[in-house]
């Protein structure tokens, strides 16, 4: 019997000052045009945590808003704020930067992070309150350390620098002296998604309805490496965010794909539990410092605030069958092979048409495709323009040729069979995934019956291929009862069959 989708959590957290002193667009400036008029505008054009939290995809991706509804809301959405909108949602939170800091310093396992202790004695309470951040965590927040300490690291020893309303709180120290992978600058990136991990997973957990102690095996799927000279990208992110949220009967790796990462990790989670090597999965991940405000110098341009202000996470609990969740279905997998190609109708071709050819099945019979559920507000302004829309467009054309579907309902398709992005531009977050938890609420209160799920990834931007890659997999209502009723029958056809050879043995028998 196929797995099942028991849960799912999208957290964010509002992180204006990374995007300053972490994000790659800002920190690369900061090198190659220390004066640069963009630096300078930059503090001014960042949102308040409250408007970052009245912003509509965001409360669409930690799931108080249906993405029908935010397809409802007047484009564009910078401008407009959602009344009464929610810190805590259906599926997770936006926490603000000055908790997840101590969120962070909590995960840090090697005492390289910092914090002055007259931040932490201000904000420790706040952090505390917030319902998923249990007592075990608190308590590995440190009491912090003088400023004047802090300022040293910093100035002398190539700390990278934790700031809060532009001022410096703490530090995340360089773990070795030499070692460029244990530098203050990687440490910096690896903390931030451990930690935006670890929040994910406890709503995970949480919104599953299952103890911690059930989960097995974690996997991760974020896009930063942890290791040392030795094994540069060896891992294990997964373990390591584990062990902090308390799944002390899970072990883990992590799975690394660029933004396909997501789709092929949910795929071998299924297939984990499907085998019967584990009973409960999680698959998470961290979000991106690296990727904030990457696109800022096309939004002040055109008059926008800097709208990738946020980290993204994101955990899906894969279980056994229980008759109930929506199943994960093996055998509709689509992938992206090495002699694929990159042609964009190739590439849909081999994650959409393939697999549903498999099972006899035509484009229009799937209710809702998620490919890269990138947000408008953000790709539009930049140049990339809607990225889900361009998607829908192509597997809508891909019907038509096919004869699926009539030309005239082309314009129809994407209403039919699409979303509206709302997800952050964290690289790996939007690929697909953050569909997952509304897909399985839809399914389970019969608005659909089956939705593909579609991760792509740029392999070329390590430079060790020129190869794209892609799968997919369908989501579909529970079949169990199904499969019972199916196995039930042949049972009593069988008992059936040997009930008339022994009638027939016994008059023979008689006959004799």
């Amino acid at each position: 019997m196929n797995s099942v989708i028991k849960g799912a959590s999208y957290v964010l957290v509002h992180t204006p000052d990374m995007v300053l002193y972490n994000g790659t667009t800002q920190t690369t400036e900061r090198i190659v045009n220390p004066e640069s008029e963009y630096l300078k505008e930059v503090p001014e054009k960042l949102r308040s945590y409250e408007d970052a939290v009245a912003y509509w995809p965001n409360q669409t991706y930690i799931g108080n808003v249906h993405p029908e509804e935010l397809a409802e809301v007047e484009f564009p959405w910078y401008d407009k704020k959602m009344e009464n909108a929610d810190r805590y949602g259906k599926y997770g939170e936006i926490m603000p930067e000055e908790e997840f800091l101590l969120l962070v310093q909590a995960s840090d396992m090697f005492e390289v992070v910092r914090l002055d202790k007259d931040f932490v004695a201000k904000y420790k309470d706040a952090f505390a309150k917030d319902p998923i951040i249990s007592e075990d965590i608190v308590e590995k927040v440190h009491e912090g350390v003088e400023l004047s300490e802090i300022e040293h690291f910093v100035n002398e020893e190539h700390a990278e620098g934790l700031y809060f309303d532009g001022k410096l709180v703490g530090c995340v120290k360089a773990a070795h002296d030499i070692d460029v992978n244990l530098s203050a600058h990687v440490m910096h990136e690896n903390l931030m998604s451990k930690a935006s991990s670890i929040l994910a997973l406890l709503y995970a957990v949480r919104n599953a309805g299952i103890d911690k102690s059930e989960v097995e095996y974690v996997i991760d799927c974020a896009e930063e490496a942890c290791g040392d000279m030795n094994q540069r990208g060896g891992g294990n992110f997964a373990k390591a965010a584990a062990e902090v949220a308390g799944l002390v009967n899970a072990t883990g790796s992590d799975a690394r794909g660029f933004c396909a990462a997501p789709t092929h990790a949910v795929i071998e989670a299924a297939a984990l539990v499907k085998s019967g090597a584990y009973k409960t999965v999680v698959v998470t991940s961290g979000g991106c410092t690296a990727k904030l405000g990457m696109n800022g110098k096309d939004h002040i341009k055109k008059g926008l605030p800097i709208l990738e202000d946020c980290l993204g996470g994101f955990a899906v609990v894969i279980s056994e069958n229980d008759g109930v969740n929506p199943e994960i279905d093996l055998s509709l997998l689509g992938r992206h092979t090495v002699g694929t190609g990159s042609a964009p109708q190739a590439v849909i071709g081999s994650l959409v048409a393939d697999p549903l050819d498999r099972a006899g099945m035509k484009i229009p019979d799937i209710d809702k495709y998620s490919p890269e559920m990138q947000n408008p507000d953000i790709t539009k302004p930049a140049g990339a323009g809607d990225v889900p829309l361009a998607n829908y467009k192509m597997i809508a054309a891909l019907a038509v040729k096919r004869g699926e579907l009539d030309r005239k309902e082309l314009a129809d398709f994407t209403k039919k069979h699409g979303l509206t992005g709302w997800a952050p531009t964290q690289g790996h977050i939007p690929s697909g995934v953050p569909y997952i938890g509304v897909a399985r609420e839809d399914i389970l209160e019969g608005k659909i019956k089956n939705a593909m799920i579609i991760g792509k990834g740029s392999l070329f931007l390590g430079r060790m291929t020129n190869l794209f890659d892609g799968v997919s997999f369908v989501i579909h209502g529970n079949t169990a009862e199904a499969e019972k009723a199916e196995a039930g029958v042949s049972e009593e056809e069988v008992k059936g069959l040997i009930a008339k050879a022994m009638k027939d043995f016994a008059a023979t028998l008689m006959a004799e």
